[in-house]
């Protein structure tokens, strides 16, 4: 249980400092419910991590009646992470790299945070949480079934931030993807 904590909070400071330090700085977008807090944030200026909570409202009312297991590991992550996103919020703007390198080191630090969550059991909720779900009912993995669903929410925000950081997004979302499979691939050849 202290290890699953431990990886909780450090999980989420490492997303948030991706997410602060390299990826609002830019007006970059990442998948999921981060992506949809950001797209938020961009837009009505409001704090990307109270979005979070509120827009993963519904789906822990699915998770609750449906899968109660998804809904109390994965609680604690949405909320750990979330606050630690508003917390570091004045990390935006204190590293002076330019919008590639960015990308790039925001996808990483995003997928780093979220592999460990994952690898103890824990996730940050949101659309992994509903990919969770709906790997149940269709044929998809929850990897293709995230990666579907962040293609989404960044085509979402293409008119507010442009094509040429929506095609930096699109790099950011396949670093945290590469990112979150090679940290759980680690925990699978350490054991």
């Amino acid at each position: 249980m202290l290890e699953k904590l431990l990886a909780m909070i450090v999980g989420s400071f490492i997303i948030a400092v991706g997410i602060n330090g390299f990826i609002i700085p830019h007006h970059l977008l990442d998948g999921g419910i981060i992506g949809i807090g950001l797209i938020i944030h961009y837009y009505y200026e409001l704090p990307t991590g109270v979005s979070m909570i509120i827009l993963s409202i519904p789906l822990y009312c699915l998770a609750w009646f449906y899968e109660k297991k998804y809904f109390f590991y994965s609680l604690q992550g949405l909320l750990v992470s979330s606050i630690l996103i508003d917390l570091l919020s004045f990390l935006s703007n204190r590293f002076e790299l330019t919008i590639l390198p960015s990308a790039v080191i925001g996808g990483l630090l995003v997928g780093c945070g979220i592999g460990l969550m994952l690898r103890y059991e824990t996730s940050t909720g949101g659309t992994d949480l509903l990919a969770q779900l709906l790997s149940k009912v269709v044929s998809l993995n929850v990897g293709m079934i995230i990666f579907i669903i962040d293609g989404i929410v960044i085509l979402c925000g293409l008119k507010l931030v442009g094509l040429e950081k929506f095609m930096y997004s699109f790099i950011t979302i396949i670093f945290v993807g590469l990112m979150t499979t090679f940290t759980l691939t680690r925990k699978t050849e350490l054991q």
